[in-house]
């Protein structure tokens, strides 16, 4: 009797596909998208400002029209000598309150006076441009001065003769994305306008446009 020959039906089992694992979420919202940024500042330069500096300094070139070229934040940390944390603690607050990612700014040289190596870390900062620049500008004038207390404007003479301005803020609480409960010590920042004016009065005029407030001299 002839062996019956049998063959053995192999199957392949469906090999699932390999999930991609999606990008881990920033401690700093330092990469939120542009659309998220408020828009009406830039607007608001391009509809209104723009065209009342024109009027008032009578400009034939629309070149010459003064605008607001970057705004820089930065915070020095003299105590990062002696605690470390303390700049990566700084690096989430700017990064909250800018919506951008600060770089660790490096000492130029060693001070021995204050125990600073060269190359150690002193500071962050970052520097603003384009949409996210105008919401940070909004957010100051709307938001930020109206939570400083006592504040009666900034001061006229902070101007650097070449059409930009710097102030400080004493504190990161004035910001809404700053948690009191996060903070374990109050630290504040210097902020700088950069703009194409050539004149301060053509810098103030400006940041009037925007709704900057000055108190009187």
């Amino acid at each position: 009797m002839a062996a019956k020959e049998t063959t053995k039906k192999t199957t392949t089992a469906a090999v699932p596909a390999k999930k991609e694992k999606a990008p881990a979420k920033s401690k700093v919202l330092a990469k939120r998208e542009l659309t998220s940024f408020s828009d009406a500042y830039r607007v608001k330069y391009v509809d209104e400002v723009r065209k009342g500096l024109q009027k008032r300094f009578g400009y034939t070139n629309v070149m010459r029209i003064p605008r607001i070229a970057k705004i820089t934040i930065n915070r020095g940390i003299g105590e990062a000598t002696e605690n470390p944390k303390v700049i990566d603690s700084s690096v989430e607050e700017i990064g909250l309150i800018s919506g951008q990612k600060p770089i660790v700014t490096l000492a130029k040289k060693s001070i021995a006076t204050f125990k600073i190596r060269k190359n150690a870390p002193v500071g962050v900062a970052v520097t603003l441009r384009g949409v996210r620049m105008y919401a940070f500008l909004e957010k100051l004038v709307t938001v930020v001065f109206e939570r400083i207390r006592d504040f009666k404007g900034l001061s006229p003479k902070s101007f650097d003769g070449r059409g930009n301005y710097t102030f400080a803020l004493k504190e990161q609480l004035v910001f809404p994305e700053i948690s009191y409960d996060k903070v374990d010590k109050a630290r504040g920042m210097s902020i700088t306008i950069t703009t194409t004016a050539q004149t301060d009065e053509e810098c103030k005029a400006l940041l009037e446009a925007f709704g900057v407030p000055f108190r009187q001299r």
